[in-house]
């Protein structure tokens, strides 16, 4: 499992996505909610959780004869982490070249380009 609070294994990611929509969760809830997507084993992600929880990016709180668990970081602070290795790795670094090939391979909306333009634009201005 992932030592790196900021940087979680793909299972990890996928327990975190379920929490920060939502929390406290119990392991049966998010392994019932996780397994609408594909066959996971309920051992598995208790044991995830279990071990996310040992690594500081899981909090625990007792109820009754259960746990519930909670993010203990942020979303945020993970997807910076990760955007910023996957720009470095994958393009060298270079946002333009990622924005450019996203672009190129998912057509935005008129919306979408219009915020990434005010977006552009305030950047420019500070």
């Amino acid at each position: 499992m992932s030592v790196d609070k900021n940087q979680p294994t793909a299972a990890e990611l996928a327990i975190l996505q379920v929490l920060w929509e939502a929390h406290p969760r119990s392991v049966r809830e998010v392994h019932q909610i996780l397994s609408e997507k594909k066959q996971v084993v309920y051992t598995t992600i208790l044991k995830t959780m279990q071990l996310m929880h040992q690594n500081g990016l899981l909090s625990r709180e007792s109820a009754g004869r259960k746990h519930l668990y909670s993010p203990a970081v942020e979303r945020e602070a993970v997807q910076d982490k990760l955007l910023d290795r996957f720009l470095t790795r994958t393009f060298g670094g270079s946002t333009k070249s990622m924005v450019m090939r996203a672009l190129g391979n998912h057509r935005a909306t008129p919306e979408e380009i219009q915020e990434l333009k005010d977006f552009i634009n305030n950047i420019d201005e500070e």
